[in-house]
């Protein structure tokens, strides 16, 4: 990718234990990250076939800029989604993209099923199938640790795993990288667990030459400066995205006890001012990144009896502060730490499993779940119930467990019943933290990755002057195809303020690729096309996504929303994307 006209794929099929690589020149006009990954799981998807079929790829790519320009840090998954049954896409920060660059590769292919537990060591010259049979259920830190010392990987190291929720093929198990990160939403985890594919461990040592030094580090600087010295990114440093909570809570848009509530009246207690000053620990950032924004807290553990404590570093962010914490009813940053931790170890995507507990607390208090199903007594505000539900829905001890492990879209559409009314989804996925709007829902709905952060609905709602269905829908697709570009750069959309298209077509050209404003523009709505029709081939029909009653009862900044609304604007977005489209 970097000097060179094609990108460099490597292909692993799991059951027969072969590689091989190909140079594929036609994959360039999709960019990398995002548009590869489409592209690379568009040729090789079974529509006909489950999700966790072992034909079913799982495709890993970076960018052309990956580590190499600040805060292009992320990684991107491409996969049949186990949780919504529609496309999935994923991105992880941590060390993954620098350790793939340095092992010389562009994009990774996984195919085929191996017939036992493994895991793969990717390095330059070397790549090899391990047994982990005696790992395959571990928790995610402890395979980790194992993975580390076995592995003897040199160079720029990464490692990605599973925990339990994986090996048991919980369609809302996740894939942990390098311990802080993690591909979390859409079942990831669970399609690895269907190829009996432990996690990878990639490294690599590959030097790369820059051309033109001089205009390099000009570009650079440049960037850099805005980075480090602008206010762009200077609240992911200071207290990270729980920076959001004060301000969501302050115009109703924190959701809190399954949104019965859009603020929440322990807000000062677990906002990111007083995780600061309470339990953060230190700071941490991707590879090639100097922002700093994984806040890591110190949360105390008692691990034997005669008081024989430990201290776990446990990341955290505002999605989880809401997942655990406000949708909870937490009152602390230690207890929501403690939450956090339970479900980074058994491998879960803490939005979900956080979202399923408020779900399945007010179930049992309206009595639509038995406590006999449950096995555990959950009240908001209390942890010692949510710590045993958080083990039983990644090792499910009961069909009820079994069934809601797979999502609320796939748990309330088989009750057929009034349930679903307060299932907190969009798109067939839990929410996300925010409250903020009929942009946020829609956002949530049409995302191509079904994750907020794909289109900012939540950001729209809260910046949109003129509040019309047709101005909300333009908003939210124009925001998708300009980010289409960033997510195949990879750069982390946190720093999406600092590349504009005009530095992102003067940072490629230092690297030896002429893509102008407008032939990134062009590329953004081929990429972003792709991407829906990919959507639709694997069955997403927005009309099997209606919206839960909780959604128009509880207030947003915007007031209490109403369905005809909502309507209205579904109706405008149905006829807007077809320009996407054509």
């Amino acid at each position: 990718m970097l000097y060179q006209d094609y990108i460099k794929v490597l292909y692993i099929d799991l059951f027969k234990k072969k590689i091989r690589f190909e140079n594929r020149a036609d994959l360039c006009e999709f960019i990398g990250g995002s548009g590869v990954a489409a592209k690379l799981f568009s040729e090789g998807v079974r529509p006909d076939l489950p999700p966790m079929a072992p034909e079913q790829p799982i495709v890993l790519a970076i960018g052309p800029m990956s580590t190499i320009f600040p805060v292009c840090t992320k990684t991107v998954a491409a996969f049949f989604s186990p949780q919504t049954g529609e496309y999935g896409e994923s991105h992880a920060g941590g060390r993954l993209a620098m350790a793939i660059r340095m092992a010389n590769v562009d994009a990774i292919v996984l195919n085929g099923a191996s017939s036992e537990p493994v895991y793969v060591t990717i390095k330059p010259d070397d790549i090899t199938f391990h047994d982990a049979e005696a790992i395959w259920e571990m928790p995610v830190g402890e395979s980790g640790q194992f993975m580390r010392s076995m592995a003897g990987a040199p160079g720029h190291r990464s490692i990605i795993r599973i925990g339990p929720a994986g090996a048991n093929l919980v369609p809302i198990a996740g894939v942990n990288v390098d311990t802080y990160r993690h591909f979390g939403r859409l079942g990831l985890g669970a399609a690895f667990g269907s190829k009996k594919l432990k996690g990878l461990v990639i490294s690599g040592e590959q030097d790369f030459a820059i051309k033109n030094p001089a205009e390099y580090n000009k570009i650079y600087q440049e960037i850099f400066d805005k980075v480090t010295k602008t206010p762009a990114m200077a609240k992911y440093h200071e207290l990270g995205t729980p920076k959001n909570v004060l301000p969501l809570n302050k115009i109703n848009g924190l959701p809190s006890y399954n949104l019965k509530k859009s603020n929440y009246e322990f807000a000062e207690n677990v906002s990111g001012e007083a995780f600061a000053k309470d339990v953060l620990e230190r700071k941490l950032s991707c590879s090639g990144c100097p922002v700093g924004c994984i806040h890591i807290g110190n949360l105390r553990k008692l691990f034997d009896t005669g008081f024989e404590y430990e201290s776990v570093g446990v990341s955290y962010d505002h999605e989880l502060v809401f997942s655990l914490g406000t949708e909870l009813g937490m009152k602390n940053p230690t207890d929501i730490l403690n939450l956090i931790d339970a479900v980074e170890e058994e491998g879960m995507d803490a939005i979900s499993a956080g979202v399923i507990l408020g779900f399945m607390t007010e179930a049992l208090e309206k009595n639509d779940i038995a406590k006999e199903d449950a096995l555990a007594e959950l009240k908001f505000g209390e942890t010692e119930g949510y710590l045993k539900a958080i083990h039983y829905l990644a090792n499910p001890p009961n069909e009820f467990y079994k069934k809601i492990g797979c999502g609320l879209s796939k748990y309330t559409k088989d009750r057929k019943d009034a349930t679903g009314d307060y299932a907190l989804l969009l798109g067939g996925l839990e929410i996300s933290g925010y409250f903020t709007g009929p942009a946020h829902l829609l956002g949530g709905v049409t995302g191509v990755r079904h994750s907020h952060v794909d289109n900012a609905g939540y950001s729209i709602d809260q910046k949109l002057k003129e509040f019309t269905a047709k101005n909300i829908v333009e908003a939210v697709l124009k925001e998708e195809c300009e980010r289409s570009v960033l997510t195949s750069l990879v750069i982390c959309l946190f720093a999406r303020e600092v590349y504009d298209l005009d530095t992102v077509s003067r940072a490629l050209a230092v690297i030896g690729i002429t893509k102008t404003v407008d032939d990134l523009r062009l590329a953004a709505r081929k990429i972003l096309k792709l991407k829906l029709e990919l959507r639709e081939r694997l069955g997403f029909k927005i009309e099997d996504h209606r919206l839960a009653a909780r959604y128009f009862e509880t207030p947003s900044p915007r007031g209490v929303m109403t369905r005809e609304f909502m309507d209205s604007i579904v109706a405008e977005y149905r006829e807007a994307v077809k320009a996407y489209r054509s």
